[in-house]
């Protein structure tokens, strides 16, 4: 983890001299600047796109993995935004895009799957799941207990 950090710092640096070197210091800082502006902004915008698509989900009962994850994704990218460098500029704002984010998002989601299987697989042995739909009873339910008449015999 460690190495892979240092090579992003290296990379980080790599990209900001070789920006600077072709736009100078000036643009190389209003490029950075322009980045963190524009990102903040979609920031906002995407997360309360997710935020009203998660508060839909929830109130209409179905399951919000999509939204949910949307709004993971779009707090990811604004971090990364936040983070100086175009590297993670870059991955910041494809986070915040509709496409390149469902493309994460399913990435995301069969990951975590696997993960949860191989989890409870661990656990409790092999686990099927199984999609399935609450079916309400056909009964309607009772307010009072059921009565079964009858009579007492003793011996």
């Amino acid at each position: 983890m460690a190495v892979a950090f240092l090579l992003y710092v290296f990379a980080e640096i790599a990209a900001i001299w070789a920006v600077g070197s072709a736009v100078g210091v000036l643009g190389t800082v209003g490029l950075l600047l322009a980045g963190a502006f524009l990102g903040s902004w979609l920031a906002r915008r995407e997360g309360g796109k997710a935020m009203r698509a998660f508060t839909a989900a929830a109130r209409s009962g179905r399951p919000a993995e999509k939204e949910l994850t949307d709004g993971m994704l779009v707090g990811l990218g604004g971090v990364l935004i936040l983070v100086p460098g175009f590297i993670s500029d870059v991955l910041g704002l494809l986070l915040m895009l509709p496409p390149s984010r469902a493309v994460v998002r399913r990435w995301w989601l069969r990951r975590v799957e696997k993960r949860a299987m191989r989890f409870a697989n661990q656990r409790r042995g092999p686990v099927m799941v199984v999609d399935s739909e609450v079916v309400p009873p056909t009964e309607p339910r009772r307010e009072q207990p059921t009565v079964i008449e009858g009579r007492i015999v003793e011996n």
